[in-house]
């Protein structure tokens, strides 16, 4: 835990303060394509700080005022960054459309120091992040490896510019970076909104489960069952298993245990059995 933390602070003050650097490289450089990802890199700071905020409160216990405890704090803060993201291409696309139609000089050269400094400090801040295993690094990666090929695209294009004057590619750029942004907040909402209104978790098979809890002795069949998810990564369940009146206390205890084991092994951390018993005129 105490090493995603570093990994995911790392990648935070190295982003904070290429975002920094690269504010002052779109205005020097008059590139909207840097500044289109300035404002892109300022939304991965604010994700990267809140992640590393939220990575320690999200491991809070269960308390008396959030007694499922503090996992959905992260999508919280993933609900605000996507709209932070959103909203800064949206005014990327506002200062960019213009351009298309009155290209402006940019300065190539200054493009081009400023794309290889952003694929070496994004690089960095990647492989520091992508062994990760938590669902904040993996996320969090994700999005770096995003800005790294987004700087490749952006020296691809100032190289050109080095030999050609052809001044529309950069504000195309731009909307090929704005695009790359917006196609990454539209999947991040699509799946905080999925947990939000818990939605099977996409990792487990409903039938697989039932038919599972199906086949332990003693259990005559289960319904309403429900499954959800917290965060992505810690699923809830509950479950109504049906027995046999008769059957003896440590045999009904024994097939409650059944039912925990079982599902745990299929990627479900928590849940909750409700037993019903046979009468004599069900089927």
């Amino acid at each position: 835990m105490q090493q995603q933390k570093s990994n995911i602070g790392l990648a935070f003050f190295m982003n904070f303060f290429f975002t920094i650097f690269e504010i002052i490289g779109g205005i020097y450089t008059g590139s909207i394509a840097i500044m289109s990802d300035a404002i892109h890199d300022l939304g991965d700071s604010i994700s990267l700080g809140v992640a590393y905020f939220l990575q320690k409160v999200s491991h809070k216990k269960p308390d008396q005022t959030y007694t499922y405890g503090y996992d959905r704090f992260s999508l919280l803060g993933a609900l605000i960054t996507s709209f932070v993201l959103f909203g800064g291409s949206i005014y990327i696309l506002s200062e960019t459309i213009p351009r298309l139609i009155n290209p402006e000089p940019v300065n190539a050269k200054g493009m081009v120091v400023f794309a290889v400094f952003g694929i070496i400090f994004n690089g960095i801040a990647f492989f520091k992040t992508h062994h990760g295993t938590s669902i904040n690094e993996k996320s969090v990666s994700l999005h770096l490896l995003e800005d790294m090929l987004g700087w490749i695209v952006v020296l691809i294009g100032s190289i050109v510019l080095l030999f050609v004057e052809f001044y529309i590619l950069d504000p195309i750029l731009s909307i090929g970076v704005v695009i790359l942004i917006l196609i990454y907040v539209f999947q991040n909402l699509k799946q905080i909104f999925n947990i939000f209104l818990q939605k099977m978790p996409k990792d487990i098979d409903y039938d697989e489960v039932i038919n599972s809890v199906k086949k332990i002795d003693n259990i005559i069949t289960a319904h309403h069952c429900h499954i959800w998810t917290l965060d992505g990564q810690k699923h809830m369940m509950s479950i109504h298993i049906l027995l046999d009146p008769g059957l003896p206390v440590d045999q009904i205890i024994k097939a409650k245990e059944s039912v925990r084991q079982k599902v745990m092994d299929l990627n479900i951390g928590h849940v909750t059995i409700e037993c019903e018993f046979k009468q004599g005129d069900d089927d």
